[in-house]
């Protein structure tokens, strides 16, 4: 699935052969609006209940400002100079998986900062390394992410905001239209379909850019959604690393 390299079993932590921690760290000094604790329990709520069953990948949530080094993490920070300033990029200092969720970059977007860890969080459970693609019929690559196609559906749990996310069936262009499920709010009728509210990023194996599902969607993109430091950032500065290898003289 992933442009021929083996797929990695996926949901395990890297070198510790178990399913990960994930600690959740505030770092902003922007309200989230929420208390983090409960936050968390949402999200291990969602996560059992309702993507678990599909994906089949568990962990186990906390809320700490103390995250150990085996931790994978979800760090919450004001923006993308903030995760300049304390050093989060795209791996923890201990080289573990990370997602970033910019409260006021968020907050400023018109997003919900609650639906936005929901994002993250579904996300790097799948595919850590932001690294994986899926091939359609038409030839090209998406990237194996779980919540851009339907980033803006949302449902409630206790009364809090989290994000719809795919089913792997959404990867398998074999499925006719409204055969199967393909997300969790039945809101998707056909593989690789992107959402009036979502995106997605697409690679011909030479680079990659988004695709919208609106003229508004892209105009939001554009404008207000600043996605510096975010996985699909990362995932493109990957496919360009790629291509220069390839390019690049044999030194033999």
């Amino acid at each position: 699935m992933n442009c021929g390299a083996k797929r990695p079993a996926r949901g395990i932590a890297p070198g510790h052969g178990k399913f990960p921690t994930v600690a959740f760290v505030n770092l902003a000094t922007a309200p989230l609006g929420i208390d983090l604790g409960k936050l968390v329990a949402v999200l291990q709520r969602q996560l059992d209940r309702d993507f678990v069953p599909v994906w089949g990948y568990p962990a186990r949530l906390y809320a700490t400002s103390k995250p150990k080094r085996s931790d994978w993490q979800v760090v919450f920070l004001d923006d993308a100079d903030a995760a300049d300033a304390f050093g989060y990029h795209d791996i923890t200092k201990n080289g573990q998986p990370i997602s970033k969720v910019f409260i006021k970059t968020t907050i400023a977007a018109g997003q919900k900062v609650t639906t936005t860890a929901s994002h993250e969080l579904l996300e790097m459970m799948i595919d850590p390394g932001a690294q994986m693609w899926a091939q359609n019929n038409d030839g090209k690559w998406y990237a194996y992410e779980m919540c851009d196609a339907v980033e803006e559906e949302e449902y409630r749990i206790d009364g809090i905001t989290v994000c719809d996310f795919v089913y792997p069936s959404f990867f398998e262009s074999w499925h006719r239209p409204g055969s199967v499920r393909f997300d969790h709010l039945k809101r998707v009728s056909r593989p690789f379909q992107t959402l009036r509210n979502g995106y997605q990023i697409v690679s011909d194996g030479r680079s990659a850019k988004e695709i919208f599902g609106s003229r508004a969607k892209e105009r939001n993109f554009t404008t207000r959604e600043v996605r510096t430091l975010h996985r699909s950032e990362y995932r493109k500065l990957l496919m360009t690393a790629r291509v220069r290898a390839r390019r690049a003289p044999s030194r033999r």
